[in-house]
């Protein structure tokens, strides 16, 4: 065993560079072979966590330096997965907060931040991307002051280490304008600065778990780290929960730790490091592993509650089953139910028959990486629309999440922008001028009217807008808001789209279908300008005559479809329509497809 191990955990605002950081903390500190071939984002390790660029779930990871071990876990930067950084804090010693040096502080800094203050961290400001041609570190090192301060940092906590770096070209230096040559300076300062706990290791074993990874071969693999005593392979252990019940028995069969990125199978466990253990079927995220002596949980931080929920149900629509292998109310609750025991920030729910689920989340990005996740495993649902979880005082008034947006961009667009947010209930907190010709504009707005709202901004910014959001608190109802004010072009049956009837369509509004693609009755094909559904027939063809002279065929343009993400479709729907999610398409749909059955059900509700 090494002589020492420090768990440090990294945390930023999303795109702030951490993950990128990690990559070259582990190739300068040898964890891998020099011929080796090392991906990029190598902790990035999830298909949709390549993607889009952004880490998701938090992950350990563990770099030997002189003669210490460190533990780093890398955590989420984006709101709706804040429920994976609170876990991760209570197994950390100490924290790098990193910060772009042009961005400076952001929303989601400020709320992890707050959340590792709070646990009485003390962390290390790292300034990153040093490289950048438009950095200010000195403004942004005294805006991180001032954020300390903000969120009442102790003496000790106020008194931080900084260090510049620039994660990608793989340096950091005390000075802004030190020498540049390798990450030793940020590993030297990690050893000096972090000091490991101290555990007991005479106690019998116990551990909080923390993470949660289902894996092919051992089962369940739960990670935590040891709070006392040792762990051994093959010693008898339960698992209690937070109310000291039992939930679980069995034997230890197998204990790794991390060696870079890679588990590690080992004999023995320590107090203070960080590990996987398999042999347990039923235990879970905050439950304590332990001894069969241990009858005292270890406390859990509590976890944020929800904010936003949808329903989801089998795909009821005429093309069901043909694209999709998993149909069936069942296989959609056991992913659910999978899903709510390994993600701690999505509760679970269902109705008396089983056959109608509530996922509750942080926000409609978690909802929309569940949704997007299914559906490549190859699920067919329907989807309602999201609708935010209220909450009442104790005086019984009605409370609602609220959201703080931060905007950056261009002067010439603020106007625009801030009269998008008014229609939204949105007030506006504070406008600064971040220079050549910029602004940042801070906001508070209910999370109803935000829902969908990032591509607006970006049209009205024409793309050259940065949004940030982040829930602030449950604030004051802010009454009735206006929802979609377009009325729905519905498909009069079913069939396919034809050229011809999506031509002379266009100028009724916006299409969602192109040639030859499958509608139903009762589908919405596209959008009108004007509020009042329509049904409307898109598979009407030409009508053919043996009479053929040249240039009576006019040439059918066809407007290309806007391709939207499932969380912009999401945020379309109105309460009485519904999104279909299948591997291959997602199609806007009335929740009841017959016309005869909307219109007896509209008087119905207008009647009462």
């Amino acid at each position: 065993m090494t002589t020492s191990i420090r768990n440090i955990t990294i945390i930023a605002h999303v795109d702030h560079g951490k993950t990128t950081l990690i990559d070259n903390l582990m190739k300068q500190s040898g964890s891998f072979r020099e011929n080796e071939v090392v991906d990029e984002r190598l902790m990035d390790s999830g298909e949709l966590e390549k993607e889009r660029g952004i880490t998701i779930l938090a992950k350990p990871a563990s770099i030997n330096w002189k003669d210490s071990r460190i533990n780093i876990i890398d955590t989420p930067g984006h709101r709706d997965f804040a429920a994976e950084v609170e876990r991760v804090l209570s197994m950390a010693d100490g924290a790098l907060l990193l910060i772009d040096s042009a961005e400076g502080v952001m929303p989601q800094t400020k709320f992890v931040l707050a959340k590792a203050l709070k646990q009485g961290l003390k962390p290390i400001v790292v300034i990153n991307k040093l490289d950048k041609a438009d950095q200010r570190a000195d403004e942004v090192l005294n805006e991180t002051f001032d954020l300390f301060v903000s969120l009442d940092a102790n003496e000790e906590q106020l008194d931080f280490p900084v260090i510049y770096a620039s994660g990608r070209s793989g340096w950091a230096s005390n000075e802004i304008d030190g020498p540049r040559e390798n990450l030793n300076p940020l590993l030297d300062l990690v050893i000096d600065h972090v000091k490991p706990a101290e555990f007991d290791k005479s106690k019998p074993f116990a551990m909080l778990s923390t993470l949660l990874y289902a894996d092919s071969f051992l089962g369940r693999s739960l990670v935590g780290r040891i709070s006392q005593g040792t762990a051994k392979a093959n010693q008898q252990i339960k698992a209690i929960n937070l109310d000291g019940e039992k939930v679980d028995e069995g034997r230890l069969t197998k204990i790794f730790r991390y060696e870079g990125t890679k588990k590690v199978p080992i004999e023995v466990g320590e107090a203070g490091d960080i590990v996987v253990i398999a042999g347990l079927e039923k235990a879970n995220v905050a439950d304590t592993i332990c001894d069969t002596e241990v009858d005292i949980p270890i406390q859990a931080t509590p976890i944020d509650p929800p904010t936003m929920s949808i329903k989801i149900t089998v795909n009821s629509s005429p093309l069901a089953g043909t694209e999709g292998k998993k149909l069936t109310s069942t296989q959609i609750r056991e992913r659910l139910v999978q899903e709510a025991q390994n993600n701690v920030g999505i509760s679970f729910s269902e109705n008396e028959n089983k056959d109608s689920f509530e996922i509750s989340g942080r926000g409609e990005l978690m909802l929309e990486i569940l949704l997007t996740q299914m559906r490549r495993e190859g699920f067919e649902m329907t989807v309602s629309p999201p609708r935010v979880l209220f909450q009442k005082n104790e005086n019984g008034e009605k409370l609602e999440p609220i959201e703080e947006i931060t905007m950056d961009l261009d002067e010439e667009f603020s106007s625009k922008v801030i009269d998008s947010m008014n229609k939204r209930k949105g007030k506006l907190i504070d406008l600064k001028d971040t220079g050549k010709n910029k602004k940042r504009l801070i906001f508070h707005a209910p999370t109803r009217g935000l829902m969908g709202y990032t591509s607006r901004f970006l049209t009205l910014t024409k793309g050259t807008g940065v949004i940030n959001r982040i829930f602030h608190s449950y604030g004051k109802f802010e009454g009735d808001m206006e929802g979609r004010r377009n009325g729905a072009l519905i498909s009069m049956e079913q069939g396919k789209a034809v050229a011809f009837a999506i031509y002379n369509l266009q100028a009724r509004g916006e299409m969602f279908v192109t040639h030859n693609d499958p509608v139903y009755s009762g589908m919405i094909v596209g959008l009108s300008p004007k509020p009042g559904d329509m049904i409307i027939n898109v598979m009407k063809g030409k009508k053919l005559t043996n009479m053929r002279t040249q240039g009576t065929d006019e040439n059918v343009v066809l407007t290309p479809v806007r391709k939207m993400s499932i969380a912009e479709q999401l945020s379309m729907l109105n309460s009485d329509e519904a999104l279909e999610i299948t591997p291959n398409s997602c199609r806007l749909r009335k929740a009841v497809l017959d016309p005869h059955e909307r219109k007896k059900l509209s008087k119905l509700s207008e009647a009462s």
